[in-house]
């Protein structure tokens, strides 16, 4: 599979897992501008997509790192990192940025 092929798949992935997790979760967060992230020496690949939230307005990056867990980092609406959470898995995915968006 080539770089762009992966770079899709994981980031399919992720959808598919947050809304196996909870079919509306995206729209309560109101989820717009999705964006593949590319491989990195940290991460295999990921998913970043704009949120406006209850609490958190910005971004949320969704990193799949080599040990087959996630990171997730918040972004605000300046560009600045307001709370990474590691150690992820995938069925965590949707109660973490819960969490975050104060539900």
């Amino acid at each position: 599979m080539d770089t762009t092929s992966q770079t899709m798949a994981i980031a399919e992935t992720i959808l598919e897992q947050i809304q196996y997790g909870d079919r509306s979760a995206l729209w309560a967060w109101g989820a717009t501008n999705f964006v593949a992230l590319q491989e990195s020496k940290e991460f295999q690949g990921g998913l970043e997509f704009q949120v406006n939230g209850l609490t958190h307005k910005g971004w949320v990056k969704v990193c799949l790192r080599w040990v087959d867990d996630y990171t997730i980092v918040f972004i605000n609406q300046n560009r600045e990192v307001v709370k990474t959470t590691e150690g992820i898995y995938c069925d965590m995915l949707v109660p973490a940025i819960d969490w975050i968006e104060g539900k």
